[in-house]
């Protein structure tokens, strides 16, 4: 979906910029907001609070409010799929191989 949204606003985009945050991102406000997801994940030293104040000072309340509903989002998708055992099908694993190699997420 992010590579896709890129795509259509022409913004330069590197999927390892999901998983290393030395790729720098070419998004506008994607560094910020990509600090927030991590401080919700807990993958990184900046606390919670401090990703949402910078979130609100780069990009303000509307933004705020969209990053945690898409966020939101995607963590309740996420449960009802894992919750019912919904499979990845073969072809979509295939599909997108280059993008999960290049994740590190690929099944040892």
């Amino acid at each position: 979906m992010l590579r896709e949204s890129a795509i259509a606003f022409r913004y330069q985009f590197d999927p390892r910029t999901i998983a290393d945050p030395t790729v720098p991102m070419h998004i506008p406000g994607g560094e910020v907001l990509r600090r927030f997801v991590d401080a919700l994940l807990r993958r990184c030293g900046t606390s919670l609070e401090t990703a949402r104040n910078d979130v609100l000072r780069d990009l303000g309340p509307d933004a705020l409010v969209d990053a945690c509903s898409v966020f939101g989002n995607f963590e309740m998708m996420n449960r009802v799929a894992e919750g019912t055992g919904i499979p990845i099908s073969p072809h979509e694993i295939e599909r997108r191989a280059d993008l999960i190699e290049m994740l590190g997420l690929a099944n040892p």
